[in-house]
């Protein structure tokens, strides 16, 4: 391996092991109660992004996919295409930033 490579490995492995040392929790946070439904609510949080993200992603693929051909099919239509495709991607962003903030609404339920 070469000399510079193993620096850089050595940087890095220096860099987390410090950065676990700085986020490590005080006493006052290991001491909270902790609830049988705060479990359930960090799922349902995760849920919520993890899904709305894969489905805003799969809903701005297609949309930009079919807007590409309809451009490969009628070159002419290119701008009367982009205004509504922009739309319909705002559209779509703005559903998953509904999930984000219901995410984060979940998580302060948690603390």
């Amino acid at each position: 391996m070469e000399r510079s490579k193993l620096i850089g490995i050595l940087i890095l492995v220096a860099a987390l092991g410090i950065s676990a040392i700085a986020f490590a929790a005080d006493g006052q946070e290991a001491t909270k109660s902790i609830t049988p439904g705060m479990g359930l609510i960090g799922l349902g949080a995760g849920l919520a992004i993890g899904l709305a993200a894969f489905g805003g992603g799969i809903g701005q693929g297609r949309a930009a996919g079919s807007m590409l051909e309809g451009i490969a099919r009628n070159p002419g239509a290119a701008d009367k295409m982009f205004v509504p495709l922009i739309l319909g991607l705002a559209l779509i962003e703005s559903l998953v930033l509904y999930a984000f903030v219901i995410a984060f609404m979940l998580k302060g339920l948690i603390g």
